[in-house]
């Protein structure tokens, strides 16, 4: 039976004996190497229930069986070629020159995992486009974007696919790995009558009573850092900081925060500063407004201009 669809093969598609043999070696050797990758994520997937961990070893194990996979196939198809240094550096040879792009985005993979400029769920800024890091592959890493048209850095619910080899040539920003804050401003703008240094001291302690939890935390995690990286903040408490604009007084508050709680924050701050500012007759906040001002009667005694005199010439 083998022998009549051998011949059958070799009448109609011109495939030899050899080449009949090779393909069948290579089906072969192909699933079994499918049914031992199946065979390893069934077993984990009853032991293991944490996601992330299955992920790492479905991602663990495909990367160990496919490059198996092309080496005993090309085995089988290159009966000259004994030494496996040999296949490799030929085939690495060939790869360079027909793949370049290929090649610099597995080397820029073959760095994601050896440095570690990110990790799964760790959000990060590269090529222009921000987002959390939802997968990594053997070409290219995925991210699930965030900002662009939200506003405060929230998601947008659109996937990004961007090539490995960016990590190589581009600036990586990670908010997620050392520090693990970031610091968020949110200027108050009132107007130069009210009275200033009253909402200053207002703003102050509701930024202190609402990120208390959040600069105690960045205390220790500062220290943890400090082992990996040169981080050094003096200052890890909320401040607000006092400038002068052409419409009033700026108040600016600035604090800590976690990237993913930077608009949640931020409301609640805001919610807290409108409730207390109502209560408050002799605060208001500052916006685009006409009026004239005459220096002779509102000015400050000491800086009113003098009355400028009558005209000459008229009647007595």
């Amino acid at each position: 039976m083998f022998n009549q669809v051998s011949s059958w093969l070799d009448a109609n598609f011109g495939l030899a004996p050899v080449t009949q043999q090779r393909l069948l070696a290579s089906a072969i050797a192909i699933a079994v190497m499918w049914l031992i990758h199946r065979l390893v994520l069934a077993i984990a997937w009853r032991r293991v229930e944490a996601p992330h961990l299955r992920y790492r070893i479905r991602k663990t194990s495909t990367y160990v069986i496919v490059p198996i996979g092309f080496l005993v196939v090309g085995r089988l198809w290159f009966e000259g070629i004994q030494s496996i240094a040999t296949f490799l550096g030929l085939l690495t040879a060939g790869l360079a020159i027909a793949l370049k792009d290929l090649i610099v985005n597995l080397a820029g993979w073959g760095f994601i995992l050896w440095r570690r400029p990110f990790d799964l769920g760790d959000r990060i800024e590269i090529s222009g486009h921000m987002g959390d890091v939802i997968d990594v592959r053997i070409f290219q890493f995925t991210l699930m974007e965030v900002g662009n048209w939200v506003n405060a850095e929230q998601s947008t619910g659109r996937v990004i696919h961007i090539p490995n080899g960016n990590v190589l040539s581009d600036v990586v920003a990670n908010y997620s790995k050392g520090f693990q804050f970031i610091w968020n401003e949110l200027p108050v703008l009132v107007t130069f009558e009210s009275n200033w240094k009253k909402a200053k001291k207002i703003l102050t302690e509701i930024v202190e009573r609402e990120t208390k939890d959040t600069s105690d935390d960045a205390q220790k995690r500062i220290v943890e850092a400090s082992a990996r990286f040169l981080i050094s903040y003096s200052k890890l408490t909320p401040v607000v900081y006092t400038e002068v604009r052409d419409s009033g007084v700026l108040l600016t508050m600035r604090y800590l925060c976690s990237p993913r709680s930077r608009r949640g924050s931020a409301q609640t701050i805001w919610e807290s500063v409108l409730e207390a500012f109502s209560e408050c007759d002799d605060i208001d906040f500052a916006y685009p407004t006409q009026r004239f001002y005459t220096n002779t009667t509102e000015g400050k005694v000491g800086a009113r201009a003098e009355p400028s005199p009558p005209p000459s010439g008229g009647k007595s």
